[in-house]
């Protein structure tokens, strides 16, 4: 295990507000961070908090290795950065965490795959690359369904609801491959979220309910209700098997769904996650400072929560106007994302409450 001494720089592979959180975590044990990103700087969130800034694509390997050669570790806040060019980081300094976690995660069939084979459970599936395969997977599995690109896709994004078998003809589909589920009859939806030291040490935070409006995180309460927090162990016993099986470093997050059968795998994410915010406040070290102590090979900070509880609400395209209001309750804790453009389904910011 490697320690890196304060002073050093980490480099962050994305522009957005997850690099602008973990960023500022590290800047309060005294690191510095320089961001990587295509975007100009003036575009980048990240950028308006961190020392140093390097405009570039994410396949760009030249560009990648001059970047890694500024600093004394490499991570990332995005996990779809093309996981071959990150070879030409090797050499100059660690990736945490590794690109073998992209490689899964990027992949929904290969992340399924990969789940099944360590004893988890996904929503019925089958991989789509013709209008004969989804035809094929709409028969077999049954509808309601969604299909899904294989790769890229967030927030909602690059989905088509399948709600009868007639909804799956004629669509245009991409030249991308393509994933169809099956739905999934549940009563909640959770994460289950960790931090892996570069030891193995593993420590979780308090799994949140998750509520989505337009397949959009919208509000997240820990802890989550009992029927929910029944079935974390198995959850975060299936999380401690991936961490595990890829060497893993940094924080990583499952998302799941809770049913009558048992927790099924949704998707993994691996990095620090927008249903993990609350922590800022809410535990007694943050997921990105967790994150930024595995990756510096620190000690590892508890998770445990501070109060009783917490509430995390996105502040999603002109909500974030309402900062006057939030501002003025003391219970609130309001974090703005520094975006110049409030568009409907971008995140701008959260606000987090103490349930004391």
């Amino acid at each position: 295990m490697r320690t890196i001494a304060p002073g050093a720089t980490i480099g962050i592979l994305g522009g957005g507000q997850l690099g602008r959180m973990m960023a500022l975590a590290a800047a309060q044990l005294g690191y510095s961070a320089h961001v990587y990103a295509p975007e100009p700087r003036e575009a980048s969130v990240a950028a308006q908090v961190s020392a140093a800034y390097t405009q570039g694509a994410y396949d760009d390997e030249a560009a990648l290795a001059a970047f890694a050669r500024q600093v004394a570790v490499v991570t990332y806040e995005f996990e779809n950065v093309a996981a071959a060019p990150l070879a030409a980081i090797a050499p100059h300094a660690p990736l945490f965490p590794p690109a073998r976690a992209l490689e899964v995660a990027q992949d929904r069939v290969n992340e399924k795959s990969f789940v099944e084979a360590l004893g988890g459970t996904p929503a019925p599936w089958l991989a789509v690359d013709s209008a004969a395969d989804l035809a094929r997977a709409v028969e077999t599995i049954g509808a309601p369904g969604i299909l899904k690109t294989r790769r890229d896709g967030y927030d909602g994004k690059g989905q088509w609801r399948i709600m009868a078998p007639a909804d799956a003809q004629g669509l245009d589909l991409p030249d991308a491959g393509l994933i169809y589920e099956g739905f999934v009859h549940f009563f909640g939806e959770f994460s289950v979220i960790l931090v892996r030291g570069q030891d193995g040490e593993v420590r979780f935070w308090d799994s949140a309910q998750n509520e989505h409006e337009g397949g959009i995180l919208a509000r997240s309460t820990v802890p989550a209700p009992p029927a929910i927090a029944a079935q974390v162990p198995a959850a975060r016993d299936l999380a401690a098997k991936v961490a595990q099986a890829l060497d893993y470093v940094g924080v990583l997050t499952l998302e799941f769904f809770a049913t009558d059968a048992g927790p099924v795998f949704n998707e993994m994410a691996p990095r620090v996650h927008n249903s993990g915010h609350w922590s800022i406040e809410g535990a007694l070290a943050s997921q990105f400072e967790n994150h930024v102590r595995a990756i510096l090979g620190l000690p590892l900070g508890s998770p445990e929560l501070v109060t009783r509880g917490a509430v995390m609400d996105n502040l999603i395209g002109d909500a974030a106007d309402a900062w006057p209001q939030l501002l003025a309750d003391p219970a609130n804790h309001l974090h703005l994302y520094g975006k110049a453009q409030a568009r409907p389904g971008r995140k701008m910011g959260h606000v987090t409450r103490l349930v004391k």
